[in-house]
């Protein structure tokens, strides 16, 4: 009684979370370009000085530049990532003016160490002290103070510079600049220096420091942006594509769970609810990790939804020729759940693996259908492995499964012992 007052209380708790929930987080899930439209740009990066150095760190700190900079065109949601060692790709969705994205997104982020000039308002920098150029390449760095306080140390090129800067800047303050927005409250100049090298402290968390560090060393390798490839991509065209594949995957999944449970009877039912709790997860799972569905994220939710059905054929088929064999409904199910465990186990494994390479490898669509398709998967495992075979148990412990025909099984096909 026990058991089937569990099965029925989780059952019923679970359908009625998921039909509660899930219109709001299908209408939460992030669309991508190739489904809501917009405009994407491919850059070639380069260094702005002949001679520069151009490193990963610089390319990565570049592209996180190039999305603040279309978040603060107002648009939504921008993807920005980089590709081989000299390239970066933007995507933003919902464009209305490609012109001024492209303009805003070209130009160099310029980072600036400014003082008050006579005549400026109180928290008014206007003097540039200091430009990105002028700084060590890679030299800023979060160290600790005595009182073990988070600061960053830097080193510039022309020490004489430094020196009569802070000099006269000495018990002033100098702010620092990333294109038009002051990074963090302005820092003091404490002493006059000489030798280049300077601490910057102001109360930072170590995550604030870490950033300005990353900012002050980005400065120091600013990047050229050169625009290799462009494109616009119609949302009528995306809303299109979404469409089709929404009606197609509802069709398919329908003529699914029916095979499923006229295959199976009770297990497949069972089976079939299993599947729509791994769907409504992969939704959640969407939602809460804001990620981006696109139509490679779409062919992976597909492909992830055809192997936890493969999962519950190979556990139910199991089963049925353990009956056939003979054997009791208990044991039979005892013994299917754990050859299939094995089976459905090893491909699921494998699978991942060649996923993780394809998002360690790959790039773009590429890495969203790898992690897609992963996360599939880990929830295959716990749906339609452990959970399904949870309630199948529980039922045959509870005495609501008694007769192989409620498997599908004949008692005809069954061998004697």
């Amino acid at each position: 009684m026990k058991r089937m007052l569990s099965f029925i209380i989780t059952v019923v708790v679970l359908t009625g979370v998921m039909g509660l929930t899930t219109p709001g987080l299908l209408d939460k899930v992030r669309l991508g370009l190739d489904l809501k439209g917009g405009f994407e740009i491919l850059y070639h990066a380069e260094p702005m000085d002949t001679g520069g150095t151009l490193t990963r760190a610089s390319l990565q700190k570049t592209a996180e530049s190039l999305e603040k900079r279309a978040n603060a065109l107002g648009t939504s949601e921008p993807e920005v990532t980089t590709e081989g060692t000299d390239r970066i790709r933007l995507k933003i969705a919902g464009v209305t003016d490609e012109a001024e994205v492209r303009k805003k997104m070209k130009e160099p982020a310029v980072l600036t160490f400014r003082s008050a000039a006579d005549g400026d308002a109180a928290g008014v920098f206007s003097k540039i002290e200091l430009v990105g150029s002028d700084f060590v390449e890679g030299a800023a760095e979060v160290q600790r103070d005595n009182l073990n306080r988070p600061e960053i140390s830097i080193s510039i090129k022309d020490k004489a510079k430094f020196a009569e800067i802070t000099e006269r800047l000495l018990g002033k303050q100098l702010a620092i600049y990333l294109d038009e927005t002051l990074l963090s409250d302005p820092p003091y100049v404490r002493a006059v220096l000489t030798d280049g090298k300077a601490s910057i402290s102001g109360g930072y968390t170590l995550d604030e420091a870490r950033e300005i560090a990353d900012t002050i060393n980005l400065g120091a390798l600013p990047l050229k942006l050169t625009e290799k490839y462009s494109q616009s991509v119609g949302a009528t065209l995306g809303k299109q594509s979404l469409d089709q594949t929404v009606r197609a995957g509802i069709v398919g999944s329908l003529i699914i769970l029916i095979f499923m449970m006229f295959m199976y009877r009770l297990p497949g039912v069972l089976a079939s609810f299993a599947l729509i709790l791994h769907t409504w997860l992969l939704i959640l799972v969407f939602v809460i990790a804001d990620f981006t569905l696109t139509l490679p994220g779409i062919a992976a939710f597909i492909l992830g939804i055809g192997m936890a059905v493969d999962a519950n054929i190979i556990t139910n088929e199991r089963i049925r020729e353990e009956m056939r064999s003979g054997k009791s409904i208990l044991s039979s199910v005892k013994a299917g759940n754990k050859t299939s465990f094995r089976t459905v186990m090893d491909a699921n494994v494998t699978t991942i693996i060649v996923a993780a390479v394809m998002f360690a490898f790959g790039t773009g669509a590429v890495k969203g259908f790898a992690l897609i398709l992963i996360v599939e998967i880990v929830l295959s495992i716990v749906t339609n492995l452990y959970f399904a075979h949870w309630m199948l148990t529980v039922l045959v412990k509870a005495g609501a499964l008694k007769k192989p025909k409620q498997f599908g099984v004949k008692e005809s096909d069954i061998s004697a012992l």
